[in-house]
């Protein structure tokens, strides 16, 4: 007899990017041990956090009762696995509603799953998955709103969290918030929609934080400001030339800076108001 139960869980898909090249390029044969390196390392991790697989297919579908248990899942797959197998992959996170499906005995033993899991939080952790991009992971608003500072000392140190965007889903009738979260900045910019996402809105980039900027990161922040402030300055020291009409003519900068004439007789017409205002 199938049991069903209804309770909350966290649902976390795992997509590998690319299997499918993967096969046609090495052989089936080939792919199947690899996959199942793959596959270990990724059961490992999974009872290391309290995890439990539900399906498998180009990758997992995966429950835990805890969502932070399932976020230092992903945090510690993507910074420990994809070096090892060379396999880029995708993780979305939801917490929700979800109807447990327990099958009856006889159904196993001819190749039914013990448990699946029915609902619209599948259909949601699914899209959430869908619009990551390599070594991303992406979290819902109601996952976010468990986790938010619950992380432990399992949590790799410098976890951050940004929020990406509002998102609309197909099927699903409200916007939803998507997060990301990780430790590279490269990992918290704002996926793209899809033909079952579609982008709302929300912040165009991601910034580092000025204690997690790397050397390279802080070259280009100091190139660009000097950069700024070097103009800036030259336009001072050049400025009473370049307001002259005759200077920019006989330097042959006329083509260069003719927009200074409109900008002189606006400052002149604003000085005009404010003395009539004052006299």
């Amino acid at each position: 007899m199938v049991h069903i139960q209804e309770r909350k869980l966290t649902i976390v898909l795992l997509d590998l990017i690319g299997s499918t090249a993967f096969v046609q390029k090495v052989g089936a044969a080939k792919a199947a041990r690899w996959l199942q390196y793959h596959d270990r390392l990724t059961r490992s991790l999974l009872y290391r956090f309290n995890g439990r697989e539900i399906d498998r297919s180009d990758g997992f579908m995966l429950s835990f009762e805890s969502a932070v248990e399932a976020l230092n899942f992903a945090l510690w797959y993507q910074g420990t696995i994809p070096p090892k197998t060379h396999l880029g992959c995708r993780i979305g996170i939801h917490w929700g509603h979800i109807a447990e499906v327990k099958q009856d005995d006889r159904y196993t033993l001819v190749g039914a799953k013990e448990v699946e899991l029915e609902g619209v939080a599948k259909n949601i952790a699914a899209r959430t998955m869908s619009i990551c991009r390599a070594g991303q992971v992406l979290l819902t608003s109601d996952a976010y709103n468990v986790i938010k500072g619950r992380a432990n000392r399992y949590t790799p140190k410098g976890t951050r969290f940004a929020c990406v965007g509002l998102y609309r889903f197909k099927g699903v009738r409200s916007p939803i918030t998507i997060y990301a979260v990780g430790v590279e900045i490269e990992t918290l910019q704002p996926p793209k929609g899809n033909d079952k996402v579609k982008r709302l809105g929300g912040p165009r980039k991601v910034k580092s934080h000025a204690r997690d900027r790397k050397l390279k990161e802080w070259f280009w922040w100091a190139l660009v400001r000097l950069a700024i402030i070097s103009t800036c300055y030259i336009i001072a020291l050049m400025w009473p030339c370049l307001s002259s009409p005759h200077c920019r003519m006989l330097w042959g900068l006329d083509s260069w800076f003719w927009w200074v004439d409109y900008l002189t007789g606006m400052r002149d017409f604003i000085l005009n108001i404010w003395r009539s205002i004052n006299a």
